[in-house]
């Protein structure tokens, strides 16, 4: 079977589909690996190290994908590269499935098995394959990393003969995946740290990382059967705005990861909140690709407001840790091939009765099979 590791069409993505450790495991499945060379080499993978892992180089990406069973990429195709893709292929990447209607459609029309990562159920099983938690934990790391630099000051308390310097103070909004490595990350670099999240849930998982859990009262909330906070309504919003407004003002840093799958992410900072903080503090909005969490924030840019505050809307901090971030990426690809791999027939067996399979795959047999996507 061959399967060839696609070069995405955009440079503003370091992240790679498939390492030296993971084309070694592949390999010993019986997969025949292709990729075109550099690969890795954005995320410091170097090509020899996947040539002794059993990678072939090829220079023609459009007639390595015509003869490829399995096409693995980080981002989208676009319309032209599923056109050369051969019928009865399987794909694998991110897809944005919601919001990319024209795109699922050109995957049926060219017979092609598309899955989506982000649709990989959340359940113990598929736990190994969840790319959307191994990249936003690196998001959230990542997002405090890009936040100190930019802050100016300490983030940890320092005695000093010349007096002392107070710890800078964190806010974070969501305490899912991302918010929690942000809390954690924050913590051990020092800084004094407050989350909120809609889910009294997960106030014990804030708590034993050594932050403060603030409550507001925002009427009943909950979470979805997949983990994700439900999403609000505008009364709840505006409850929660007022309350984190009085948090914000006082912090030095703000990190903001509610995300809504499938939806518009919330706006949880406004305008006001933004006016009412101090010179110089930063916003980092993850969900900025979504929409944004913060009002005024815009993906790939840096905004100065008025009075000084600092927004950054980077709508992929996991690339700029990439070469950590395709680790753990290429090992949840790895973990998903492994699990649908037949070990007798040396290929992929697409169980329909799978129940990881019936969350991610999208499109087969020359049609969108998803009945969330299937008109």
């Amino acid at each position: 079977m061959i399967c060839y590791i696609a070069a995405d069409s955009t440079t503003a993505d370091a992240r790679v589909a498939l390492t030296p450790t993971t084309a070694q495991a592949l390999t010993k499945l019986g997969l025949e690996l292709r990729a075109p060379p550099g690969l890795g080499r954005a995320s410091r993978y170097a090509d020899e190290d996947y040539r002794a892992a059993g990678v072939t180089f090829t220079d023609d990406a459009a007639g390595a994908t015509a003869v490829a069973d399995l096409v693995l990429r980080v981002r989208k195709p676009t319309p032209a590269e599923i056109a050369t893709m051969k019928r009865g292929a399987v794909h694998l990447s991110f897809l944005d499935p919601f919001n990319e209607a024209a795109l699922l459609a050109a995957f049926a029309q060219a017979g092609v098995s598309a899955v989506s990562l982000e649709m990989i159920p959340r359940t113990t099983l598929a736990q190994k394959m969840d790319a959307l938690s191994s990249q936003a934990s690196l998001a959230g790391y990542a997002a405090v990393i890009q936040a100190a630099a930019r802050l100016r000051k300490a983030l940890p308390m320092m005695m000093t003969p010349a007096g002392t310097i107070m710890p800078a103070r964190v806010f974070v909004l969501g305490a899912g995946v991302a918010g929690l490595q942000a809390i954690a990350t924050a913590k051990r670099l020092g800084a004094r740290v407050e989350a909120f999240d809609t889910r009294p849930v997960v106030e014990e998982q804030v708590r034993s990382l050594g932050a403060k859990f603030v409550k507001i009262d925002v009427g009943q909330t909950g979470q979805t059967a997949g983990g994700y906070a439900q999403a609000l309504t505008p009364e709840q919003i505006a409850r929660q705005q007022a309350g984190m407004a009085k948090v914000c003002a006082h912090a030095d840093i703000v990190i903001t990861t509610a995300k809504v799958f499938g939806r518009p992410a919330p706006r949880l900072v406004t305008q006001a909140m933004l006016a009412g903080m101090q010179p110089g503090s930063v916003v980092v909005d993850l969900a900025v690709d979504t929409g944004g969490n913060v009002e005024g924030s815009r993906p790939g840019e840096e905004v100065v407001t008025g009075n000084g505050v600092i927004i950054l809307g980077h709508a992929n901090l996991e690339s700029t840790v990439a070469a950590h971030a395709s680790q753990v990426l290429a090992a949840n690809y790895a973990a998903w091939i492994t699990h649908f791999w037949d070990e007798t027939a040396k290929t992929l067996r697409l169980d329909p009765n799978d129940e990881i399979l019936k969350g991610c795959l999208i499109t087969h047999d020359g049609r969108i099979v998803h009945p969330q996507f299937a008109k």
